[in-house]
């Protein structure tokens, strides 16, 4: 079922504005978004007017633990200092422009940006829990052959804002009593391509004291292989790693992933082997199964060596088809034999079950698009 809201117009805040996030008043005044600016800008732009830094953990306590629209509701924060802070920044929200709900519990939205862009995130309903999958970029460059963003192209990165954005409005569009308590970055856009946004990002999502507290092994960045980002992830977040693989040799991932091109097999391997893992942590390498492709017994045994010995855990997804991509799924039997194959060598080994496919929000099939198109 889909269901639009507010014929695509932004919706209102609690006080009236509307949730688009803009940055520029009427009377021509730039505003700084605060989910932007994170904790590092907010206590800059304090002590710059002789403020007490200590304010920072204040505001972006009320903007992100208790989701206030305007500084106006910040009432143990003095009058003149909500009013200084209003001049210069927005509390952004994003314009829920349209969601679509799935059978299966799945419900993707689309928001819609300050410039009239749109970008899409799904909520995951699981056993107990909400998974959220996000969105780092408005479409992607990576050109990822069975990918449905890839073939929009990238328009823009998005701001760190625009990234908190998502998890802060989803928090309170989830239906029910379930708590929204995983992030996954596997929606539009490659997240290691815009890099120090993501990691802005990320650090106000962890952050339990002034931000959303979201736990490391409960936040995952999934990248096509932008090696030398793969490091500095671990060594700036403690974020979770997972590698979208796809093939065991150079020559069809290149086909299939033309980053390989420029980060080969053995190069993306070799980031992975830098990238710091805590106690009890795996790298998870994602293998989109193509019928006929990449789905043979041969495969799967070549990508138990290819890992061997990594601490590593295998999601086998199954390609979820849609327009732009020839390619098709496999049988059933040919994933129950690739799992298997890497059972029998001690492989941790998920097939993951697609979520959203029937409203075109499973793994690949992101692709935002303007109402009416």
């Amino acid at each position: 079922m889909s269901r639009q809201k507010q014929g695509g117009k932004p919706a209102e805040t609690k006080d009236g504005g509307t949730l688009a996030a803009a940055h520029t008043t009427a009377s021509g005044q730039r505003q700084t978004d605060i989910l932007s600016a994170g904790s590092p800008g907010l206590s800059a732009w304090l002590k710059e007017h002789g403020e007490e830094p200590f304010r920072a953990g204040q505001i972006l306590r009320w903007v992100c633990q208790r989701q206030a629209d305007s500084f106006e509701e910040m009432t143990d924060i003095k009058k003149d200092l909500r009013e200084r802070l209003a001049r210069d920044f927005v509390v952004p929200r994003l314009a829920l422009l349209d969601q679509a709900e799935s059978g299966d519990g799945s419900v993707k939205y689309l928001f819609g940006l300050s410039d009239g862009q749109a970008v899409e995130a799904v909520l995951m309903a699981e056993r107990d829990h909400y998974t959220l999958c996000v969105s780092s970029q408005v479409g992607c460059a990576m050109g990822c052959a069975f990918c449905r963003t890839g073939a929009m192209g990238l328009s823009r990165n998005l701001t760190a804002g625009e990234i908190v954005a998502q998890v802060r409005d989803a928090l309170t569009l989830a239906p029910g009593k379930m708590r929204l308590t995983n992030l996954v970055f596997m929606g539009m856009g490659e997240p290691l391509a815009n890099y120090d946004n993501l990691v802005a990002a990320i650090t106000l999502l962890m952050d339990a004291d002034r931000g959303f507290a979201f736990a490391g092994r409960k936040v995952t960045v999934s990248t096509a292989g932008i090696a030398p980002n793969i490091p500095r992830l671990g060594r700036d977040t403690r974020a979770s790693l997972a590698v979208s693989l796809n093939a065991v040799d150079d020559a069809l991932r290149t086909r299939l992933m033309p980053i390989n091109a420029t980060y080969p097999i053995e190069d993306l391997l070799a980031a992975c082997n830098r990238f710091p893992l805590q106690k009890g942590r795996r790298i998870t390498f994602e293998y989109v199964l193509l019928a006929g492709v990449n789905d043979s017994v041969t495969e799967a045994k070549k990508l138990a060596s290819l890992l061997h010995p990594k601490r590593a855990k295998v999601n086998l997804i199954p390609y979820n088809p849609h327009d732009a991509s020839p390619f098709s799924r496999p049988s059933e039997r040919a994933v129950r034999d690739f799992q298997q194959v890497l059972l029998d060598r001690h492989y941790t080994t998920v097939i993951r079950k697609s979520r959203g496919a029937d409203i075109h929000a499973a793994c690949g099939q992101l692709r935002a698009k303007a109402l009416g198109e």
